[in-house]
This record gives C-alpha cells, structure tokens and sequence, in this order.
C-alpha cells in the first residue's frame, strides 16, 4: 500500500484494499505452491448512524456493538458522534480452484479451502490491520472491531450463538449483499468467501444497498425454491426451518477439525460445502438457477 492525501475517500479506500489483496504477497494459502487465498475483493461503505445498527441489539442480540461503541473501545473517552463514523466492509471471494476443489467433496473440506479457512483468515486479519495503519497514515482513527481484545462469541437465544461484532451483518449494511437459508452472505461475487471490516473516524457516503430485505438475494426465501445448500450438507444441519447451528458446529469444530488435523497437518476447522455447488456460489442466482 501507498499512502497518499486522499481526496475521494471512499475511491482511495477501495483502491488500498483491492492493491493489498492482489499484490501482498501475504495473501497466501502457504501451501507449496504458494497459491493465492483470496480472488479480487469486493468493498462497500455505510454510516455510523445507519438505523440498522440499533435494530442489531433486538435482532442479533443487546451486546451487538454499534459503530459507534465498537470506536470508544479504541479510542476511550473519544465520543465521536455515530454521524461521523464510516463502516469499511469488504468481501474476499475464493479463488477459483478452491472452489473447485470443494465442490468435489461430499463430507470434508478438501486442503485448498481448509487452507482458507485457517490461512486465509489470518490473511484477513493483515488486512484489517493494514487498512487502519494506512488510514492512520492520512490522520484518520480507525478500528478493527473483530480484533479487539473484548470482541467475543456471545450465547444467543434467537440464534444460539452470535458475536459482539458480525463480519457479515457489517456487509449486509454496507451494501454488499444478504443472507441465505445457510445464514452465509450472498454477494455479487456469491457467499463462497470471508468478510472483514474496519470502523473510521470518517464520512463517507454510504453504498447503496441494491436490496430491501435482508434476504432478497436467496431463492428459498425470495422464490420458495432451490434449498441445494441443504442437499450439500453432510450432517443434514440445513432445512427448510433454517440453520442447526449445533449439529453444524459440532461438524466443523470436531469431525472436520481431526479430519484436518490428520490429513493436512494443521490444526484448523473448516467444511464449506454448503457454500459450493451451488446457483449462489459465485454470483447472485437467477430464479432459472434454483430449478
């Protein structure tokens, strides 16, 4: 990255993290081969005061952050007012053969997307941290609210588990796509991907959301049709009533995790299949593609 006096923020801003993520050679799956994790970023933008930030603590839980309160953890006693905060939000879409890879298997992760899983978030946590030191860099405060040492999973009565700060609730808001019957982040360059985000001391006008619900882009919800992430399920965590989060962690944090262990020599978790060999893999799906 270059630091330079930026006069169009939110072009600067885009341009910073899209050069980082295809250039860094920390984008990395650390494999021999030294293949790329993530494909060419998508971002987006949204204010601090967005309404959709308050509605959080009722929809995803009282001890969701709001921008705002994500800031004072960084910067104690700075009590910026919400108005004057922007939401940085971007999406990493799978490389090609990752996703390949993955659309073979039937019951584990296959090394490529296990490697992205583990590797591949560390990647995204460089990011954070470089998009807030560049930005510190021109004099703009910045903060990674899932890098802060008080971001946690939190027991959630609605949803079982949930977090202090949601990745893709963050890129619902910033305009960058809505959720599937799997709970994933159906963006424009489909919901095989990760998400990141950053909270500025900056205003910048917010990316349109193309969207009304916060589940247009799925076919089941939109369309009654198409529920081929649940036919991908290997334990049958997916119906027609939605995500069984339990049966679907104890897949990825036990059975994946030993099966990553033993064959790849690693200790991450992951699965994805549901993510893959799907009409919302790599794109938003047209009806015809749920048939």
């Amino acid at each position: 990255m270059t630091t330079r006096k930026p006069k169009d923020k939110a072009e600067w801003i885009t341009t910073l993290i899209k050069d980082w993520v295809n250039t860094s050679p920390e984008n990395t799956l650390q494999n021999k081969a030294n293949d790329r994790a993530w494909d060419d970023p998508l971002v987006g933008f949204s204010r601090g005061d967005d309404a959709f930030w308050e509605s959080f603590k009722e929809h995803v839980g009282p001890f969701h952050w709001t921008p705002a309160e994500a800031f004072e953890k960084s910067f104690p006693g700075s009590r910026v007012p919400a108005s004057k905060l922007t939401v940085i939000s971007w999406v990493l879409p799978q490389m090609k053969q990752t996703k390949m890879d993955t659309r073979k298997e039937k019951m584990y992760p296959p090394e490529s997307w296990a490697r992205g899983r583990f590797y591949g978030e560390a990647v995204n946590e460089k990011l954070r941290m470089a998009v807030v030191e560049e930005l510190a860099k021109a004099g703009i405060r910045a903060m990674a609210p899932s890098l802060h040492p008080e971001w946690a999973r939190m027991p959630s009565e609605k949803f079982v588990f949930a977090s202090k700060w949601s990745e893709r609730h963050a890129a619902f808001v910033s305009g960058l796509g809505t959720f599937g019957l799997s709970d994933g982040l159906i963006t424009p360059r489909g919901k095989a991907m990760r998400v990141g985000s950053v909270v500025a001391e900056a205003e910048i006008p917010a990316t349109p959301r193309p969207y009304k619900g916060h589940q247009d882009y799925c076919l089941w919800f939109s369309r009654g049709k198409c529920r081929k992430c649940a036919k991908r399920c290997p334990v049958d965590a997916l119906s027609e009533k939605g995500h069984d989060k339990i049966i679907c962690s104890k897949h990825v944090h036990e059975t994946c995790k030993e099966y990553i262990i033993g064959h790849y020599g690693f200790a991450g978790y992951a699965c994805g299949l549901c993510q893959t060999g799907v009409p919302c893999e790599s794109e938003i799906p047209t009806p015809k593609e749920g048939e």
